[in-house]
């Protein structure tokens, strides 16, 4: 088996449904499966995967995860995965058939362990509210849509997005599957689980590559493009970028470019001290662009207060534990500390 595209879904049999008929129209000379894992959906999932499976053109499987999580559910679909190439997708997503083929040329072109590709939006609603950028940006990743140009970069800085990335099965053998404790859950917007894993595969010497030619299409329904909605996914990241920080003593800002020896950092109330000028900073660029009509750079600069509450929020549960030298490193998420228990919110 070359390919096993795995699907994590949690209650969205409807959307689901529609992204398995696209992939059934993917073309490639190799076999190929894939495994949707049901994460304690309360809806007929499992019966728009059997129905499916009855006409897929190759072997379509339905497993289960009772671990609430994305990653929990991932980490389970890897696990029954036969492909040499390993391939992560969400349930509400359009494929060119030519998507694995072009994943298998970045491979092979870079020799490479892992790759990821563009994800570009199909919007419920056609007309953007007036502060969402035009152009890749901050707030894209929000909504799950990347774009890095149109020439191959190397994954450093840049991580892909788990909607549409593929890993070498050795690749995962060496850094591990995904970190349930920071991967998506129901009842939270976590969501650093990507990233870690990145930070993981550099430190045991594997090499990603971003490739434009690899293209998914990301619904995005309307009720993501709201004010509400971004202001509650950037609290959920400052709490996410906090408990990286926990574990790995890495820049919250930055946590890929992180030089900082934080652990002689002065800290209030478990927070690096620097971070409550960076929020000063951002409170007043937010305002003096308000002011000059800018909308779209005054919600951007209002995007890192709300990250800040988060760090802040999740920095005050965590004041107590160590901090970790940045150059100590997990080997992988079956070693997962020891984390204060984050309660899901609405």
């Amino acid at each position: 088996m070359t390919f096993s595209i795995v699907i994590a879904t949690y209650n969205r049999a409807v959307v689901l449904r529609d992204t398995l008929a696209s992939l059934a129209r993917l073309t490639t000379d190799v076999p190929w499966e894939v495994i949707v894992v049901d994460n304690n959906s309360p809806d007929d999932t499992r019966q728009v995967v059997e129905a499916a499976s009855a006409t897929f053109p190759v072997p379509l499987r339905y497993a289960f995860e009772r671990e609430q999580g994305r990653s929990a559910a991932l980490n389970h679909g890897f696990r029954l995965a036969a492909g040499d190439i390993i391939v992560t997708t969400d349930d509400d997503v359009r494929v060119e058939p030519g998507w694995l083929n072009a994943i298998r040329a970045t491979l092979d072109t870079f020799g490479c362990d892992y790759v990821g590709g563009r994800v570009t939006p199909i919007f419920e609603e056609p007309s953007l509210p007036e502060w969402f950028p035009p152009k890749p940006g901050l707030l894209w990743g929000v909504i799950a849509l990347l774009d890095y140009g149109p020439k191959a970069v190397k994954f450093g800085a840049r991580v892909p997005l788990g909607v549409n990335m593929a890993m070498r099965r050795d690749a995962i053998e060496r850094a591990g599957g995904f970190d349930p404790a920071i991967g998506r859950k129901a009842g939270t917007l976590l969501g650093q689980e990507v990233r870690e894993w990145c930070l993981r595969a550099h430190a045991a010497g594997l090499v990603g590559y971003y490739s434009p030619d690899i293209v998914v299409e990301h619904l995005i329904p309307a009720d993501r493009l709201t004010k509400k909605y971004f202001r509650r996914w950037f609290y959920w990241r400052g709490i996410s970028r906090a408990m990286l920080y926990a574990d790995t003593g890495l820049d919250m800002e930055k946590p890929a470019q992180s030089s900082i020896d934080f652990t002689t950092v002065r800290h209030i109330a478990g927070v690096p001290r620097y971070l409550f000028r960076s929020a000063l900073t951002a409170a007043r660029d937010a305002i003096t662009a308000m002011m000059r009509g800018d909308h779209m750079t005054s919600f951007d600069r209002e995007m890192w207060l709300w990250t800040f509450a988060g760090i802040v929020r999740q920095r005050w549960i965590d004041r107590r534990r160590p901090i970790r030298a940045a150059a100590t490193r997990r080997g992988a998420v079956a070693e997962e500390p020891t984390r204060a228990r984050i309660v899901p919110t609405s």
